[in-house]
């Protein structure tokens, strides 16, 4: 059983940064591939950044040299650095992991860019 509590969110004008946290209940959480998502009014939900174990990343074309993710694993923590954020980017932002044979979802933090 994996829990997974987001904080970080909130209003931010265009232009600004946020660091989004994902805290992650369970003693494998050093193993487990970790993700961010998001999901905008009226969209799907998309995927945002991933963290593999080692610590290679990957990362959504509409967020590559503004967004890095990354993790601490001795604080069962992944992170979402936010630079330069765009109204665009205005969404729930969703912590992701799976971990046989379920897939975790965090509640979500809201994320609102103004112009």
């Amino acid at each position: 059983q994996v829990q997974l509590v987001e904080s970080g969110g909130g209003l931010v004008q265009a232009g600004g940064s946020l660091r989004l946290s994902c805290a992650a209940s369970g003693s494998t959480f050093s193993l487990n591939v970790m993700r961010w998502y998001r999901q905008a009014p009226g969209k799907q939900r998309e995927l945002v950044a991933t963290i593999t174990s080692s610590g290679s990343t990957n990362y959504a074309d509409s967020v590559k040299g503004r967004f890095t993710i990354s993790r601490d694993d001795a604080k069962n923590t992944v992170y979402l650095q936010m630079n330069s954020l765009k109204p665009e980017d205005t969404a729930v932002y969703y912590c992701n992991t799976f971990q046989w044979p379920t897939m975790y979802w965090g509640q979500g933090t809201q994320v609102t860019v103004s112009s």
